[in-house]
């Protein structure tokens, strides 16, 4: 492990989505890069691969529906030269109104276009403390070493260490699964194609599932560390608890959903989601979990048919790791007290891969910007980007808490003459028209 010091590049410390993202947008304006993944030097508890921008969830960037919050932001990004969207684009699996990928031939691919690119040297090792003489940008995600950890400390002059445990949902190989006892399904029949498998279950197998998730055998953290949850990813069985109908009213709601066999709503469906354009292998939806894995096999393979699945992943917990962002964060994405430092990714505590490589694309700007002696940019908060990093930098949110894109965080569009109450597809078209006019009204210093 060494300390990089170059005086004409700039440094950005880890591979996945943002870093990878960043990466390319500093390249792209004509300033080397050294970009460092420690991978396959130092594995981690979620990777399997050495590649850049690696899913280690689900494989899914959220949704393509018009006027949405994920479509609005990947709209944004995308007229910013988003590296990640257009590789997503190119090595998408049907996923009805969503947009998933094959997650291997994605980062690989995102892998080969940094690889070949003259001015980003990919660098196959850890950096343990932060560059001093040069900008340097970090997007180590999650999964942060304990020793970059206590150098960005050092760094902000805090001890305080935030963090939530992340939960993996299993993925189960298709040829095992008995169709018979499934059917193809979009929920309110979105989408071109029925891309989603669903399991409708009765009562009675309802309420022995949410018997089997209370009972069953979890792992633990470790003494000295508090179970904080993001509430957009949390574990099935933390979701069970709170109620015996949350399941059946959250990722589990059949509302939309009605099995052909009978016609009618089942009391709960599971649905699975394609993991690859060939789709010889599925995700559980919203089936994050920390049970040990052998309560998951015993779990899962009590639905209907899962009796022989061959389970391809299993579910599991890593540690989470993110800033207190609305005490050391500027909207810029510099650190407060280090303007040469800039923090993407989920480490800034936004969540999502999709958040990700936006922080990623927007600290890659500002870096270059900075670099080159030019202005740093903020973008409006009529903008999904701009409101999210608004929100995340906001000094008076106490406690904080990670934040995905979601319409709540835009301003409202109220216009002279409206009703109190606008319809929701009314306000979430006006908010998508405007997010596209005002990023255009500063495109040109994107660019």
């Amino acid at each position: 492990m060494r300390q990089e010091s170059p005086k004409s590049k700039i440094v950005v410390i880890g591979g996945g989505l943002a870093g990878s993202e960043a990466a390319w947008q500093i390249a792209k304006r004509g300033i080397p890069v050294s970009l460092y993944e420690m991978r396959p030097v130092r594995p981690t508890e979620a990777h399997k691969t050495d590649q850049c921008a690696e899913l280690v969830c689900s494989n899914s960037f959220g949704s393509l529906s018009d006027h949405s919050a994920s479509r609005i932001l990947k709209d944004e990004i995308t007229s910013m030269g988003s590296l990640i969207l257009e590789k997503a684009r190119e090595f998408a699996v049907p996923s009805g109104a969503s947009l998933s990928v094959d997650r291997d031939l994605f980062s690989k691919a995102i892998t080969q276009a940094l690889s070949a690119h003259p001015l980003i040297t990919l660098h196959r090792e850890e950096l343990s403390a932060l560059p001093t003489d040069t900008i340097c940008l970090v997007a180590t995600g999650p999964l942060t070493t304990p020793a970059l950890s206590s150098a960005l400390q050092a760094k902000m002059g805090t001890s305080e260490s935030l963090y939530f445990y992340d939960a993996i949902s299993p993925i189960v190989s298709a040829d095992s699964l008995d169709l018979s006892q499934m059917y193809f399904a979009n929920r309110w029949d979105k989408g071109e194609s029925a891309d989603f498998l669903n399991i409708p279950l009765t009562q009675e197998q309802y309420d022995t599932l949410v018997d089997d998730l209370l009972a069953g055998d979890v792992m633990l953290p470790h003494d000295f560390e508090e179970e904080k949850y993001f509430e957009g990813c949390m574990p099935i069985e933390a979701i069970a608890a709170r109620g015996r109908k949350t399941l059946s009213f959250g990722p589990m709601r059949p509302v939309g959903l009605r099995d052909p066999k009978t016609g009618k709503r089942p009391a709960a469906v599971i649905q699975l989601r394609t993991e690859n354009e060939h789709k010889t292998a599925y995700n559980l939806v919203g089936f994050q979990t920390k049970l040990k894995y052998g309560e998951q096999l015993r779990v899962f393979r009590k639905l209907p048919g899962l009796a022989n699945a061959e389970f391809l992943r299993l579910g599991s917990m890593h540690r989470n790791t993110y800033l207190n962002s609305p005490q050391v964060l500027q909207p810029t994405l510099q650190l407060r007290c280090d303007k040469n430092v800039f923090i993407a990714g989920q480490l800034t505590g936004t969540e999502g891969y999709l958040e990700s490589s936006a922080t990623g694309l927007f600290a890659g700007i500002n870096a270059a910007r900075l670099a080159l002696g030019e202005n740093l940019l903020t973008l409006p908060d009529t903008t999904m980007l701009g409101a999210l990093l608004k929100s995340i930098t906001d000094p008076t949110r106490v406690p904080f808490q990670p934040m995905n894109a979601n319409m709540g965080v835009l301003p409202p569009v109220i216009r002279e003459g409206d009703k109190k109450k606008l319809d929701k597809a009314v306000r979430n078209e006006r908010m998508s028209l405007r997010s596209q006019q005002s990023l255009k009204e500063v495109s040109g210093l994107l660019g």
